[in-house]
């Protein structure tokens, strides 16, 4: 009992890392999940969560429902994302509205790290994987240059909006919360969560659910049938997704409600450009120290997970 325990503590810490990367506007936890090892693993775990296991959970067979949906990952992971929204949400917003630049450098480091390593597991490099990649790079470029648009409060909408963001967050490159800001829908679920309003948080939560589970059912599918398209696609998605996290960007060209999400809508710069435009000092050299410790960081963690992501791939 105890070594399965410890088994799963590294699992933990993936999930706080994957927890503090969803706080950041344009960053994806499921980017975390790609580099620690564990993102194949936990797209089957939820995969597994379908009629057949759920008829176990209705029967009250827990010990086979547990291990069909590989509980003991699901449970370490998610206390890890909760643990880390928890403790390190402010610490991440006040590092993101005062030193944006500087937290913004790391992370792209992180993420064209991350991006070299998702396409180092590609097998055999096709015309068809190398199209994927390009298809990915597109995809992202299109989606995080969109503008934010005004949309209905209506019930079907708020569903939807939660199985659109939900699918945003598992896929690396893309953030959940940025995709809520481009449906006009950010603040109106953020106010919904702390005035505590049951009836928009549980239809944003059967979206959540809706869109998890079937958009995971077609990650599983393309990651075992398409292993190294769907691998060149992703790892194009991250990498077409570099724009947002770009760390030297013009002021805000337009007002968005929180304003700490503005930058997300604003022009990026070069390190110049951005002293002329702002008359801030750009901090190319610790942003060039910040972006190699992401690189850095990345590879540690990818080195570290080749030794427990084996065994966490077996249902337990």
């Amino acid at each position: 009992m105890l070594a399965r325990i410890t088994n799963y503590i590294p699992v933990t810490f993936k999930g706080v890392l994957m927890g503090a990367a969803d706080i950041v506007p344009g960053v994806s936890g499921g980017t975390i999940a790609f580099i620690t090892g564990i993102y194949e693993t936990l797209i089957d775990s939820i995969r597994a969560i379908d009629p057949y296991s759920l008829k176990k959970l209705f029967r009250l067979e827990l010990r086979s429902f547990w291990q069909t949906v590989n509980g003991g990952f699901l449970l370490s992971l998610l206390l890890g994302i909760l643990f880390s929204i928890v403790t390190l949400s402010n610490a991440i917003v006040y590092l993101l509205e005062h030193h944006t630049l500087l937290l913004l450098s790391f992370f792209f480091g992180l993420i064209v790290a991350s991006a070299v390593v998702v396409a180092a597991r590609v097998r055999e490099h096709s015309v068809s994987a190398w199209g994927a990649g390009l298809a990915g790079v597109l995809a992202a470029l299109a989606v995080t240059n969109l503008s934010p648009v005004s949309t209905p409060e209506s019930w079907w909408f708020i569903i939807l909006s939660g199985a659109i963001a939900i699918c945003a967050m598992i896929l690396p490159g893309i953030s959940g919360s940025f995709i809520l800001l481009l449906l006009g829908k950010y603040t109106f679920v953020l106010g919904a969560i702390k005035d505590f309003n049951l009836t928009v948080i549980l239809l944003f939560g059967i979206g959540c659910a809706a869109g998890l589970l079937s958009f995971s059912r077609i990650l599983s599918t393309l990651l075992h049938r398409f292993h190294d398209r769907t691998m060149m696609l992703l790892a194009g998605i991250m990498l077409g997704s570099l724009t947002k996290v770009w760390p030297w960007k013009a002021p805000a060209a337009i007002s968005i409600a929180d304003g700490e999400k503005a930058m997300l809508f604003s022009a990026n710069l070069s390190p110049a450009g951005y002293l002329r435009e702002t008359g801030t000092d750009p901090l190319i050299a610790s942003a060039l120290a910040l972006m190699a410790a992401g690189l850095l960081l990345v590879f540690l963690l990818e080195r570290l997970s080749s030794k427990t992501g084996d065994s966490l791939k077996t249902y337990s």
